[in-house]
């Protein structure tokens, strides 16, 4: 950033080569709101923010504990928030993203209601929320920033050029909680050209990275749902293609590309691929395709479709959806397939999704991928689709039993029954979970991990126990102690809301314009000063 005193310098050149007319306009002032507005659009955002995760990209393959994380958001308040703790509690947003989560901009940004994650809200709101969430942020600068003025100017006052000098070297050394944004595109609403437009907006909106997954666009279902359906790779390359395209146009060129497979759990295709010869990637495809091989045209029905597949016809099982099934087991390779075609043609980063969070079933995905592209990496869905608590209590049942130890005092399908919370398996079981992210980053290739519908969840929660509360025996007690008084005792911000709303800021502004004749919301009077 900056530093102060040349904001300040160069201002004030420009006020002087104006003449007396601007003699009004404080260059001091001037560099404060320059300062608190560093990003002016959201492609300088989307550079930024590029430019930090290829370093954070590089750092992990150079050593994978330096791992990335993030949470989904689906208010820019909420995405405010979360940067704003992180640099509270950890001291900096180092390796530290926001994601955009396509399931949350459906179930809760459209104006047709809440609606199940199949691509059918406004595909607009997608690139509205990114441009939100960087207003948010931006304001989360503008805001910490006011408040190191408001020190500079009471040091000054009182004479104390020690600690004028600390608040302007942290003003010139000031981080930024803008950081990069992951933003789901879904399977792109629509064909090539419909995801290079709207790819173009999220850009232009400030998203350094798009996630785009290899799902009919149509037929789009949430990756941890029944019925999803996969397109041939050639029609998912040629998107990643468009996105390639949208950002290499609009100067992001080092923008990245999360290619998402969801091929382990989907059983089904629209599409027989296109095949020109044997053993390229279309019939790579279409050898996946579960049928039955025939001997002569006795053996097809009206409206069957065969393929010549091995050196034989095949007759691909067709559903009365008018879809085509794969194998049953095959999820796996295709997986692999998957991944290994999308990082030789563009994309920079995979997502895997899976069934349940196990560390040795994604390494040994990740394992083969890497006999192909050594340096293969993954964004990894932390979702709350999983029962966590189940599934490594079960996990460790299995693991312990494998291992010859008694586990006949645990009912392996009951283990997440509260009987069992304080037991040795439950504790092995959480320790596991603590570390989930740690040992799949090492063992898994995993480079960033997620969690999808945190805040849908915290929201739900807090607010059930706040209404239980507030309308049952506790009443306003409900809220203050609950809700107010941690907020004190925690030193959480927000405590202030009008000077999280931007109160301060005007007071600051109008001050510029007007001098002593301003009219301020801060003073004596304002009941934010209890706090």
């Amino acid at each position: 950033m900056s530093n102060y005193n040349t904001f300040t310098d160069e201002a004030a050149s420009v006020i002087s080569a104006n003449g007396p007319t601007w003699s009004a306009i404080n260059p001091e002032s001037v560099a404060r709101m320059r300062l608190q507005n560093r990003f002016k659009t959201g492609l300088d955002v989307a550079k930024y923010t590029a430019k930090i995760m290829r370093e954070d990209m590089a750092a992990y393959d150079a050593d994978s504990s330096q791992y990335t994380q993030s949470l989904g958001c689906w208010h820019g308040f909420i995405g405010q928030q979360k940067m704003i703790a992180i640099k509270k509690h950890l001291g900096n947003t180092k390796r530290r993203y926001l994601y955009l989560s396509g399931w949350m901009v459906a179930a809760l940004r459209s104006d047709f209601g809440p609606l199940p994650d199949q691509s059918m809200h406004e595909k607009t709101v997608v690139a509205g929320l990114i441009e939100e969430l960087y207003t948010f942020l931006r304001q989360a600068d503008a805001r910490e920033l006011g408040g190191l003025f408001r020190q500079l100017d009471a040091a000054r006052e009182a004479g104390d050029s020690a600690k004028a000098a600390e608040v302007q070297n942290q003003i010139d050394n000031f981080e930024t909680h803008v950081v990069p944004i992951i933003a789901d595109i879904d399977a792109g609403f629509g064909n090539e050209e419909a995801t290079y437009l709207l790819a173009k907006k999220m850009i232009e909106a400030g998203a350094c990275c798009i996630q785009i997954e290899n799902q009919v666009s149509d037929e789009k279902q949430c990756g941890h749902q029944d019925g999803k359906v996969t397109v041939p790779h050639a029609d998912f390359l040629a998107k990643i293609r468009a996105v390639r395209y949208a950002f290499m146009e609009l100067g992001v060129d080092d923008g990245v590309i999360v290619a998402r497979t969801d091929s382990l759990g989907a059983g089904l295709t629209k599409q027989i691929a296109v095949t020109n010869e044997p053993g390229d990637l279309g019939d790579q495809y279409n050898s996946f395709l579960d049928g039955d091989y025939i001997e002569s045209a006795d053996d097809i029905a009206n409206g069957d479709v065969v393929v010549k597949a091995n050196g034989k016809l095949l007759k691909p099982k067709r559903l009365p959806s008018n879809l085509f099934q794969f194998k049953k087991g095959s999820g796996e390779d295709r997986v692999v397939l998957d991944c290994i075609t999308s990082l030789q043609n563009g994309a920079d980063l995979l997502w895997i999704e899976t069934e349940k969070p196990h560390v040795g079933q994604i390494a040994g995905m990740v394992n083969r991928i890497r006999e192909v592209v050594p340096n293969a990496k993954l964004v990894y869905n932390n979702s709350p689709s999983f029962n966590w608590t189940l599934n490594f209590r079960q996990q460790v049942f299995d693991a312990w039993e494998a291992e010859g130890k008694d586990v006949s005092s645990y009912d392996r399908a009951n283990l997440m029954s509260v009987e069992y919370d304080e037991s040795e398996l439950s504790a092995e079981a959480d320790r596991r979970i603590q570390n989930f992210q740690k040992d799949a980053s090492r063992e898994a290739g995993i480079f960033h991990h997620l969690i999808t519908l945190p805040t849908y969840h915290t929201a739900a929660l807090s607010t059930d126990n706040l209404a239980k509360g507030y309308f049952g025996d506790l009443g306003m007690l409900a809220y203050v102690e609950g809700v107010q008084r941690k907020e004190i005792r925690q030193g959480i911000a927000c405590v202030k809301h009008q000077n999280m709303a931007g109160s301060d800021m005007g007071d600051d502004h109008k001050e510029y314009f007007s001098g002593d004749a301003a009219l301020k919301a801060s003073g004596k009077d304002n009941t934010m000063n209890q706090f």
